[in-house]
């Protein structure tokens, strides 16, 4: 499985709304970004980046944690 198919299939499995904003600062201000740019973001990535995103999402889950608080932080570092 690729890790496109691995991510859109977590999200579904999560029950994560494509469609969700997150509220995160960035040098110009209040950036409002989807969680499918997000996911779009982590897709486009290059493998080894894939690869230590889907460790980090599998220990968070493993650990009954919060997913989302991860993604909010991907979604922080596209803040401009």
């Amino acid at each position: 499985m690729t890790f496109n198919n691995w991510l859109d299939t977590f999200v579904e499995e999560k029950g994560l709304d494509m469609n969700h904003t997150f509220e995160v600062e960035g040098e110009g201000g209040l950036n409002l970004i989807p969680l499918g740019a997000v996911v779009g973001m982590m897709q486009a990535w290059p493998t080894d980046l894939q690869a230590k995103a889907k460790t980090t999402l599998v220990k968070i889950d493993f650990a009954n944690g919060d997913s989302v608080d991860f993604l909010k932080y991907i979604a922080a570092k596209m803040a401009v």
